[in-house]
């Protein structure tokens, strides 16, 4: 994450992110409305069916919400989230999630988020937030 670009709300929360940075989630680029992160899977991250485990989809695409509804500024938090399971992904595999704002009305918005890996479709994400505080 170094893009000059990445709204200042942005990077801060980042780097305050204990999770999604102990879950080797990476910021790779972010702008208003919009986020890009990348996740590798690891051993400790796949389930018994010998794919990940789908929390840890879970984890990354709502990471990279988060990113994307708080580039505006003030802090912004999910008021709830529904995800599909289209895929599965295994251990070595990079997963990317990308973040797009689809509306923002009043305090409350809505994103999707596509997790990939490579070309193949893994997830499909939809995050409701909320502002619930001044800039950050």
């Amino acid at each position: 994450m170094s893009q000059p670009q990445v709204p200042e709300s942005v990077r801060r929360m980042y780097a305050a992110d204990n999770a999604s940075r102990n879950a080797g989630i990476r910021l790779v680029e972010a702008g208003i409305g919009h986020a890009t992160a990348t996740m590798a899977i690891t051993a400790d991250m796949v389930n018994g069916h010998g794919i990940v485990h789908g929390g840890h989809v879970f984890l990354l695409a709502d990471s990279t919400f988060a990113f994307a509804c708080n580039s505006h500024g003030p802090v912004t938090v999910a008021a709830g989230a529904d995800i599909s399971f289209v895929a599965p992904a295994k251990e070595g595999e990079e997963l990317t999630a990308v973040a797009t704002e689809r509306a923002r009305y009043g305090r409350s918005g809505i994103y999707d988020v596509s997790v990939h890996s490579g070309d193949r479709l893994i997830a499909e994400f939809r995050g409701r937030s909320r502002v619930i505080g001044e800039q950050q």
